[in-house]
């Protein structure tokens, strides 16, 4: 079996160029969607958390519709739902191929997401240091921006991290509608060329990236809790 690795010719002229362009293509997917979807994540999980019933601004009823939008999207599994939005995505990229039209599926899914890791950290927030905060003369805004976030950023950064890797993953099926990037790569020149070194090679790379990802974000969350 492992001869196939060797039997099979590789064309390093063409493989390398398109290697490298195929990384580039999976570090601005990843970087993109993780700071749009990761921004209106945050700000939509302070929403869901304010807003739920005896938080800061408490609006049952304006929670459980955002609640249920945010559960209508979460279970779909990515490749369907990039089928199912893809009309969206013509009308608002103006093509459901390309590395921008694997973009903008990628922010929603990444914002629902990102709002449910931010609002299951800011339920854990002791309310004793809200109502300290408010003791002290701090609006509900300033106790949220200044008081409870910063509460639990170790919590968020690793949350983060977790959001990563699920991005990552989106950006190798998005490959699969001509999204670019590795995992592209991996299908047009490992998988349908029968070649499983390439196929390992886009697999090593990712699992760099991601553990690189991982051990920051894990050096980041320690030295933040020993500050605190």
């Amino acid at each position: 079996m492992f001869n196939l690795f060797w039997q099979t010719k590789t064309n390093w002229s063409i493989i390398t160029p398109a290697l490298f362009k195929a990384i580039s293509e999976t570090l601005y997917m990843v970087s993109l969607t993780l700071g749009l979807g990761g921004l209106f994540g945050l700000i939509l999980g302070c929403i869901l958390w304010s807003t739920r019933k005896d938080s800061l601004f408490s609006h049952p009823v304006f929670y459980k519709i955002l609640e249920f939008l945010v559960n209508l999207i979460r279970p779909i599994p990515f490749i369907i739902f990039l089928s199912a939005i893809q009309p969206a995505t013509i009308a608002v990229v103006g093509t459901s191929l390309g590395t921008n039209a694997a973009i903008f599926p990628m922010v929603i899914f990444c914002t629902m997401a990102t709002s449910r890791i931010v609002e299951q950290s800011l339920i854990n927030v002791d309310y004793g240091i809200i109502e300290a905060s408010f003791a002290m003369g701090a609006s509900r805004l300033r106790t949220l921006f200044q008081v409870v976030i910063p509460e639990v950023l170790p919590p968020l950064i690793l949350g983060y991290a977790f959001i990563f890797i699920a991005i990552m993953d989106m950006s190798a099926m998005a490959g699969t509608i001509g999204g670019g990037g590795l995992g592209d790569f991996a299908i047009q020149y490992g998988y349908n060329k029968f070649n499983p070194l390439i196929t390992w090679i886009s697999v090593a790379i990712i699992l760099i990236i991601v553990q690189f990802v991982q051990q920051f974000a894990n050096f980041l969350a320690k030295k933040l809790l020993r500050r605190s």
